[in-house]
């Protein structure tokens, strides 16, 4: 059977793909627990430093659920399809949203329903000018479920949020530069060079530092500011003692770059 996610390691990078190109790489709960499982393996590899997640193929990032999936267990209740479908799809944006290394989204083609959603939940996220996003989980009678109602709104505004969220409608990779939901739109063959040019500029940081930044950033969206300033401390306070506080602090006294991480 073709491996439904694949994984290349250079330079300190994994590049993850989405490997269902015949079907639009709809993320089947086969490839959601693969892609999580991969998640694991990189979290512990100190050899690397970031993820670009992309899609196979020349047509998609995602199409979204595998609908034929999803539809089955529906028809076998709720109980089943909030299991299966809802807590697994929950759980891999979430686990993309709060990974300590950064994750950067080169989205080379339709990103639609759970592919937005990932695209939502991921820190970064690059666009081919061939990209198009939308969410049409309002067609199929319900709201998305992989956090979509919750990250969408948050990322560029309640109004162009429930503007994709009741319309359904797709919206170009142009357009979702203008609202925040990626960061940059390129030409299509520039678009896995263009998610590790970014991936370098972070990695050239120490991986701690970059570990707190992200959590400090994610985990205080969900919060007051008053909560989001203490996590914001927590963070600082466990980097003081280590070799990127202290070697960037040097460097700044000695006025010279700071070290680049191994």
């Amino acid at each position: 059977m073709t491996d439904l996610i694949l994984l290349d390691i250079s330079d300190r990078i994994t590049v993850i793909t989405l490997n269902r190109p015949q079907r639009l790489n709809a993320l089947s709960y086969a490839l959601i627990d693969r892609l999580m499982a991969a998640l694991d393996r990189i979290e512990t590899d100190a050899g690397v430093r970031a993820v670009i997640l992309t899609g196979a193929g020349q047509r998609a990032f995602s199409a979204g659920a595998d609908i034929d999936e999803f539809t089955a267990s529906v028809r076998q209740g709720r109980a089943a399809a909030l299991r299966d479908f809802v807590r697994r799809g929950q759980a891999m944006t979430a686990r993309l949203e709060a990974f300590r290394k950064p994750v950067i989204a080169a989205v080379n083609g339709l990103a639609f329903g759970g592919g937005c959603e990932i695209t939502e939940a991921v820190h970064l996220a690059v666009a081919s000018e061939r990209a198009s996003f939308a969410k049409p989980e309002i067609r199929l009678g319900m709201p998305p479920t992989f956090g979509g109602t919750q990250r969408l709104p948050r990322l560029v505004g309640r109004k162009r949020g429930l503007e994709l969220l009741l319309t359904g409608d797709s919206v170009p990779a142009q357009r979702a530069l203008e609202i925040g939901l990626v960061n940059a739109v390129v030409p299509h063959d520039e678009l896995l060079p263009a998610a590790r040019a970014l991936a370098q500029r972070i990695i050239r940081h120490g991986p701690d530092t970059v570990g707190s930044i992200i959590t400090a950033a994610t985990r205080g969206l969900n919060m007051t500011i008053g909560e989001g300033l203490q996590v914001e401390s927590e963070q600082f306070a466990s980097l003081v003692g280590s070799r990127d506080l202290a070697d960037g602090l040097a460097a700044w006294r000695e006025r010279r770059p700071p070290r680049v991480p191994s």
